[in-house]
């Protein structure tokens, strides 16, 4: 039944993205209730689903229910968003949950390498399908956390400094920014992984901490200014993509009017939408920047390609599979949920 939903959620196209037309006869009267969201860097195309969930609700209770985002970890650290879910320290929270795997292990799943997602609408649907799963819902509820929907971060490729890695084998040594299993898939390749949050990167590999650092491409790259120091990109490697999801406090979320979770959930399709189209913007304005600023692109053969999917992909997903089963996690299940919803979404 959820899969069912799922694909019919993603197969809808909002007319407007910012505009909802909302007539003084379609406001829902309600209480006035003030929510704080906490996330990290500035405002950006990711930050876009959780700036369309609060303009939605917003409009639609004219005004009463008001939801204030923080940004550049004005509230908590990246790293601790979680915990602050967790004490209630604020209602909804943006996070990477690479960012701290053992407390959210089934998660981790979506941060596997090397995943079937052609595109960000099969993302969409696979990431929503696998939150709803109830092994997933058990696990982010010790934290009295849920999750509403998916950041939707593109597939990652790495920007770097010195000699360009022009074949698998001179990452060997590399000292990367990769978080999760992408991490998990550059250290199979031989590179070196280190997790650092993102407001840090910028800092890392101008310092030459790490030779390259991973982010969603191309948006992250520039809103994080590695293309001010990088001397080249990865373009078609696309080793994964971490999950980011946007939670809510359960406490919070339970006691807000039916009304207002309904409204939560209805804003979902048109801040996804707005994720498409901000990513889409971004990639038309920062390629042509990129080559202004003489960046040297890396495409890799196919030939190539298959050999980082074989020694970094499935490896690093059977591991996950194991450590997820011996752990008590249906990690089989959740793999297959992947999988399963990926190939229906896609078509094929």
């Amino acid at each position: 039944m959820i899969r069912h939903k799922v694909m019919a959620f993603v197969a809808m196209s909002a007319a407007s993205v910012m505009a909802f037309n909302v007539s003084a006869a379609d406001v829902v009267d309600g209480p006035e209730v003030n929510w704080n969201v906490s996330t990290w860097g500035k405002q950006r195309a990711f930050t876009a689903s959780v700036e369309t969930i609060r303009d939605y609700v917003a409009e639609k209770t004219g005004g009463k229910f008001q939801i204030k985002i923080h940004y550049g970890e004005a509230l908590s650290k990246a790293r601790e968003n979680l915990d602050g879910i967790k004490l209630g320290a604020f209602q909804m929270a943006m996070l990477c949950t690479a960012y701290h795997p053992a407390k959210n292990p089934t998660m981790s799943g979506l941060d596997l390498p090397f995943l079937p997602f052609p595109n960000l609408k099969v993302q969409t649907a696979v990431h929503e399908a696998y939150y709803y799963d109830p092994a997933v819902l058990a696990d982010m509820a010790r934290w009295d956390a849920m999750p509403l929907m998916s950041a939707l971060l593109p597939q990652y490729e790495f920007t770097g400094v010195g000699d360009p890695p022009l074949t698998i084998e001179d990452w060997n040594g590399m000292r990367v920014r990769a978080l999760g299993g992408i991490g998990e898939a550059m250290r199979k390749i031989g590179a070196v992984p280190t997790t650092v949050p993102a407001p840090e990167v910028y800092t890392s590999l101008e310092r030459g901490t790490v030779d390259a650092a991973s982010f969603p491409f191309t948006y992250a790259h520039v809103a994080y200014r590695l293309t001010d120091i990088g001397k080249w990109y990865t373009a078609n490697l696309s080793p994964g993509a971490n999950n980011c999801p946007v939670v809510m406090n359960i406490p919070a979320y339970k006691a807000l009017p039916p009304e207002y979770q309904k409204l939560l959930e209805e804003a979902k399709e048109p801040a996804y939408e707005a994720l498409y189209a901000a990513y889409e913007a971004a990639d038309a304005k920062n390629f042509p920047m990129m080559k202004e600023k003489g960046i040297q692109p890396i495409e890799y053969s196919e030939e190539e390609l298959a050999k980082f999917r074989e020694v970094g992909g499935k490896p690093v997903w059977d591991a996950w599979i194991e450590q997820m089963n011996a752990e008590g996690h249906p990690g089989t299940q959740l793999f297959e949920l992947i999988m399963t919803t990926a190939k229906e979404a896609s078509g094929s």
